[in-house]
């Protein structure tokens, strides 16, 4: 019987995004519905009960939520098509240790591309740190995966398609903070599944001008 997969999901979400890269490097077929966040779907609602947040994974009717358990989920039933987890256990831990930290770069950015002033500004200290700290751990690695792609990118490269409209808002540049991340990214997005499964970043700073402009913060 072959599976069905439904992704609920926005397509300018970063974790939606680790979603739809995870399902590409495995070669899964799924249906996508896109969601308005403004006017939540009734089957968002009640497949993602407690949150009622994207991204949403529905196997076989069954729904799985949180974009890294959704990620993890799919490296374990989809597990002999490009693994994304190290088969050592402290492999493993240590790849999910930084996933999770990569969280820490929503808010941030969020953050960021909100404020104005002195918020702003420690906010761009904040991301940069933060971006530092990452860049350490791909250290002279090809991918923070090691030798190919794996759990560790698919959960912090999505955010490289919001480095745009970062720089844009607060007027810097990543690259001149980060260039081994920078260019780990340019890496990555030279992968044509990974660049067709991602959001072109000027795409995303439309959006992000859309939101302010709504939220009267143009």
């Amino acid at each position: 019987m072959e599976d069905n997969v439904v992704l609920l999901d926005c397509w300018a979400s970063s974790f939606g995004m680790r979603v739809r890269l995870a399902l590409a490097l495995k070669g899964i077929k799924y249906e996508y519905k896109e969601e308005k966040l403004e006017d939540k779907s009734r089957v968002l609602v009640e497949m993602n009960p407690v949150h009622k947040k994207i991204p949403v994974l529905i196997h076989n009717g069954n729904p799985i939520c949180e974009s890294l358990i959704i990620v993890e989920y799919i490296d374990e039933v989809w597990h002999d098509d490009f693994p994304l987890l190290p088969s050592d256990a402290h492999q493993r831990s240590l790849a999910r240790f930084w996933a999770a930290y990569a969280d820490k770069l929503y808010g941030i950015s969020k953050r960021l591309w909100m404020g104005k002033g002195e918020e702003q500004e420690k906010a761009k200290n904040e991301l940069i740190e933060c971006l530092k700290t990452l860049e350490g751990e791909l250290g002279e690695k090809p991918y923070m995966g090691g030798e190919k792609i794996g759990f560790v990118d698919v959960a912090l490269l999505p955010f490289s398609r919001w480095f745009y409209s970062l720089e844009k808002c607060a007027n810097f540049t990543i690259k001149d903070e980060c260039p081994k991340l920078v260019g780990w990214v340019d890496r990555c997005m030279e992968m044509e599944i990974v660049s067709n499964s991602l959001p072109h970043p000027h795409k995303i700073y439309g959006f992000v001008l859309h939101l302010k402009e709504k939220l009267g913060i143009a």
